[in-house]
């Protein structure tokens, strides 16, 4: 396989927690950054309308959400694992509580008024409203919504219960070995402690999530290089996607290999892809597209988290 191609940018929390990933595995990799907001033609162009930051492109194939994204750094580098043996299965299901219930616990806290002034303090005001109205229509109606006295007793809840996770001197969350956990929950914490700083003094009431946090930031981001995002566009469009010929396909929606099919979030940023459904594995799923500027592609999701629609 190519060099892994990351498309993000450097506020976004969900690619702070991939970046993380690539530091742990040691990995090059080459950095590609998008916008923060719409209109993001580029992004559109591999993806068909997935919109959510990152993304992870390798030569013709585009993977969608940091869940997936992960499973796959794990097959390009298999050490160091991010599932060890000990705790794989524990490690799945506390990184699935981090990046939902987690992540919008401390999306709704860092947006208190002394937060979003260290957020937007030294941006012009219509950078902050162009921002807000994106994300109100990229969330919709689906995206839980907290207010900030929630949040922030459901914050300090959180807080403590990780606290006590970390009580026997253990490194990190599962034990001596590193995993998905680890990297789930730093990425909500780390947007507090590094963007939101206005509203970051919570965390230092917690010692041992403090210190913690330390360790993960200190595996760094491992090696990358810059690559302009239309030079990516172009590297897909020379490429051929993996072939998925002969693979197993597991079949839960009445549907057949190569129906003509839209994939969709379940929870915001619901913009469907439509493409040819060529993958449907117990946890993933894939469909191939063509593009005018990208050719042929094929865009990759998680089980968890979508759902798979039969074009009328």
């Amino acid at each position: 396989m190519s060099q892994p191609i990351l498309h993000h940018y450097p506020l976004s929390p969900f690619a702070e927690k991939v970046r993380a990933i690539l530091g742990f595995k040691g990995l090059r990799w080459t950095s590609v950054i998008i916008p923060m907001i719409m209109p993001k033609p580029d992004v559109t162009a591999l993806t068909g309308g997935y919109r959510k930051t990152p993304l992870l492109q390798v030569g013709a194939d585009i993977y969608c959400d940091t869940a997936l994204i992960a499973d796959v750094l794990e097959r390009l580098a298999p050490t160091p694992t991010l599932y060890p043996a000990e705790a794989a299965g524990l490690t799945r299901i506390q990184a699935q509580w981090a990046d939902s219930t987690l992540f919008w616990t401390a999306i709704a806290y860092s947006f208190q008024p002394a937060g979003l002034q260290s957020l937007f303090g030294n941006q012009p005001p219509e950078h902050m409203k162009a921002f807000m109205a994106d994300r109100a229509a990229f969330r919709g109606h689906n995206a839980p919504r907290l207010r900030v006295p929630e949040a922030i007793g459901a914050l300090r809840l959180y807080l403590e219960q990780l606290e006590a996770q970390l009580a026997d001197g253990r490194p990190w969350l599962h034990g001596k070995a590193t995993s998905l956990a680890d990297f789930a929950v730093y990425h909500p914490l780390w947007y507090i402690r590094r963007q939101a700083t206005g509203v970051a003094g919570i965390l230092g009431e917690h010692r041992r999530v403090t210190a913690w946090l330390d360790r993960v930031e200190a595996l760094g981001h491992g090696t990358s290089e810059k690559l302009e995002s239309g030079e990516a566009v172009a590297l897909a469009a020379s490429s051929k996607p993996v072939s998925t010929e002969g693979e197993a396909f597991l079949d839960l929606h009445g549907l057949a290999r190569g129906e003509r099919v839209t994939v969709a979030p379940t929870d915001y940023g619901i913009d469907p892809v439509e493409g040819e459904l060529v993958l449907s594995r117990p946890n993933e799923i894939a469909v191939r597209r063509v593009d005018e500027r990208a050719g042929e592609v094929v865009v990759h999701f998680p089980r968890i988290g979508f759902q798979v629609q039969k074009v009328a």
